[in-house]
């Protein structure tokens, strides 16, 4: 089925498209010429608003890192006067865009973005993810939630049990008696608690 296209908004469109392709054949399959018949255009349309396929790669993956960051920051300002309510929702608010959303999260951090400096929202968009949890992080070391420390080490650890429980999560691998038993969120909440009591009077050091 090919991806709707209304006027005035092709730039989404040929994003959609390229998006529907990636997920379900691979970056091998992916070429402009062959978005734009998934999009419904001209051939030479997508070429009005990227100079290649990497161009086209890149705006998928920071239209992933923007949905990300709405979703992420919506959650971060819902709990502002609590950082360690702060620190949980966001976290669940990554693992729901990556269950709601789950070809855009893989894409958006397949790392097939090339000469990523090349792409400046990209880079851009990235990096106000990174920020807004590491803001938190600060926040949570500030009230004694998580101790003292290098802040970005310890937000790159927090990173990656959360990434990679979405991986496990969205590749099928967690044990089907376990998710029988507890959800996702609950699941979720066991691995932050023990993060956050492991990490409480932790001292980091080179």
């Amino acid at each position: 089925m090919n991806t709707p296209y209304h006027h005035g908004d092709l730039k989404n469109a040929l994003i959609q498209a390229g998006l529907h392709i990636l997920s379900k054949e691979g970056i091998q399959a992916l070429s402009l010429r062959k978005v734009a018949k998934q999009a419904g255009v001209s051939h030479t349309a997508p070429y009005s608003h990227f100079a290649d396929k990497q161009a086209l790669i890149a705006a998928i993956a920071a239209e992933g890192y923007k949905k990300l960051y709405s979703q992420v920051s919506a959650a971060a300002q819902r709990h502002s006067d609590n950082p360690l309510s702060q620190l949980t929702e966001m976290a669940w608010a990554y693992v729901q865009f990556a269950i709601d959303e789950p070809d855009h999260f893989k894409v958006t951090f397949s790392g097939v973005v090339e000469r990523e400096n090349d792409y400046p929202e990209y880079v851009e968009q990235a990096k106000r993810n990174f920020e807004l949890l590491v803001d938190v992080v600060v926040a949570c070391q500030r009230h004694g939630v998580l101790a003292q420390g290098d802040t970005e080490l310890l937000v790159i650890s927090l990173w990656a049990g959360i990434h990679g429980f979405v991986h496990l999560l969205l590749g099928n691998q967690l044990p089907s008696a376990l998710l029988a038993r507890y959800s996702a969120r609950n699941m979720l909440l066991f691995q932050l608690h023990h993060f956050i009591q492991s990490h409480q009077t932790e001292t980091f050091h080179e």
